[in-house]
């Protein structure tokens, strides 16, 4: 006689790393998870500061794995914070800290071909992808499931033009906020 497992729930894996781009992610795989009946897995991704070769080769960044590790759960918590309230109002699964780069991680926890990974797509300029590469290009290249990515929102791109303007102090004129020509 054999034994029959039974089937196991669907789940939406997203990643979280508290930029207002996985805040939208977030939400976007909460949606789509209560659409579904799924579980949602929000996954942050963590490394030591420098990467994992700096802290093996630093003298006592061992006694300092612990303090990285509970700032990422602190991260994590503070994102699902933001985005469902200070309540437990997503819907059902479990929140993941995976230590090691974004990607992979990643894809380790969404490993099966019913699994949807959602991830923030944002605006990212020539410097950016070479210093940095894509998380989101990376898990759709290498991905098993179907990968959601998640656009930033227009507000976003225009907070980040008026951060971009203070810190170069020029004048910032509101009207350029909501998309307003500006009278010159």
């Amino acid at each position: 006689m054999s034994e029959s497992r039974p089937p196991s729930p669907a789940r939406v894996v997203v990643g979280v790393s508290g930029s207002p781009g996985s805040h939208a992610a977030l939400a976007r795989a909460a949606s789509v998870a209560r659409c579904r009946g799924a579980e949602l897995w929000p996954v942050l991704a963590w490394e030591p500061p420098g990467g994992e070769l700096t802290a093996r080769r630093s003298p006592g960044s061992s006694l300092l794995i612990p303090e990285w590790e509970r700032m990422a759960r602190q991260r994590l918590l503070d994102a699902l914070a933001a985005v469902f309230g200070g309540t437990a109002g997503g819907p059902p699964g479990q929140a993941i800290l995976v230590r090691g780069p974004s990607g992979p991680a990643l894809l380790r926890v969404a490993d099966r071909e019913s699994d949807l990974l959602v991830i923030g797509a944002g605006h990212r300029g020539r410097l950016r992808r070479t210093l940095r590469p894509s998380v989101s290009r990376y898990c759709v290249a290498h991905s098993v499931c179907p990968v959601l990515a998640v656009p930033p929102s227009p507000l976003e791109a225009a907070l980040a033009a008026a951060h971009r303007r203070n810190v170069l102090r020029f004048r910032l004129d509101a009207r350029q906020l909501d998309g307003a020509p500006s009278e010159r």
